[in-house]
């Protein structure tokens, strides 16, 4: 049976919570005042009558990790620079900018790897041990949910911590081809700018010239993060599987998303098209606020936190 529908006006202020961002890390989430009693409760009420919940997590979990998004107001990527992520075509078609690409990651990679859950990670983790949470489906690259020890778990985008061969479909770890840049590249450096939210770091173009790229050790093929870059489309297959996850469940909670790419946008429109309950937790507007039955604004760790899996 379909939930009613709630509508929340949360009030907005000047004043700021105190981050959830842990100390030390460059603070990425946007500014949101605190999440109000009566939408925590109805949050509560959700997940309390949902049996086999079906999550999907985006870039807002992670910004409280210390990982930029893209599409933040103010502190996104887009908001801070004009630089893009880089589109599948350029990639696959051009040596030049895989050797770019390659030695920007090269010098992001300690870093970024070195990211951690945060206490929305974990509260999903233990949403599943439990039995409430059926699936989780990540649009994340970063590995924080499997960190975290997740188990049902589609990573939607893959994960830059595995390479994939584009000839002979090869996984390898990250932190073997972060190896072989070091053997192949002594005593190359160069100083970054600003974090992606893939790991990328920006350099200029002069700095990477004699950056060294390795080829597949078993074919000689070109070396990609497992990731869908844009203008590249998910597997047909994986879709398919969490489509199949999605018509088990019961109800849909989106966690720190937007749902701005269609990729994770098409799981709410069958959602909407099986009369499923919908529920949404993000700081600022989502693609899919008018399939919600639920729209709470605020932190995903400082929210979630509070949720008893009943």
């Amino acid at each position: 049976m379909r939930l009613p529908w709630w509508t929340l006006t949360l009030h907005r202020g000047p004043v700021r919570r105190a981050s959830s961002v842990p100390a030390g890390l460059v603070n990425f989430v946007p500014a949101c005042s605190t999440t109000d009693a009566h939408s925590q409760d109805l949050l509560q009420e959700f997940v309390s009558r949902a049996g086999r919940l079906f999550v999907i997590t985006g870039a807002g979990l992670s910004t409280e990790s210390g990982i930029p998004d893209y599409r933040s107001e103010g502190v996104g990527l887009y908001a801070r620079t004009s630089r893009r992520p880089m589109e599948h075509a350029e990639f696959v078609r051009s040596a030049k900018s895989r050797q770019r690409y390659w030695a920007r990651n090269f010098v992001g990679w300690p870093q970024f790897s070195s990211h951690q859950p945060n206490s929305a990670h974990r509260v999903l983790q233990q949403w599943e041990e439990r039995g409430k949470l059926h699936w989780l489906v990540t649009q994340n690259v970063d590995a924080l949910h499997s960190k975290a020890g997740q188990k049902r778990l589609t990573e939607l985008h893959g994960c830059t911590h595995r390479v994939v061969c584009l000839g002979c479909g090869a996984i390898s770890a990250r932190e073997e081809l972060q190896r072989q840049f070091i053997s192949l590249n002594p005593g190359w450096g160069a100083q970054a700018g600003a974090s992606a939210p893939d790991g990328d770091v920006f350099l200029e173009d002069e700095q990477v010239l004699h950056f060294r790229v390795p080829s597949c050790d078993v074919c000689g093929g070109i070396l990609k993060p497992e990731v869908t870059f844009f203008g590249d489309s998910v597997n047909k297959g994986t879709v398919q599987f969490v489509h199949d996850r999605l018509a088990e469940s019961d109800a849909v909670l989106v966690v720190g998303s937007s749902l701005q790419v269609y990729s994770g946008y098409r799981f709410l429109l069958a959602a909407s098209d099986r009369k499923m309950p919908v529920a949404i937790l993000n700081i600022g507007p989502t693609r899919a606020d008018h399939l919600a039955q639920l729209k709470v604004s605020g932190r995903c760790g400082e929210v979630l936190t509070v949720i008893q899996p009943h």
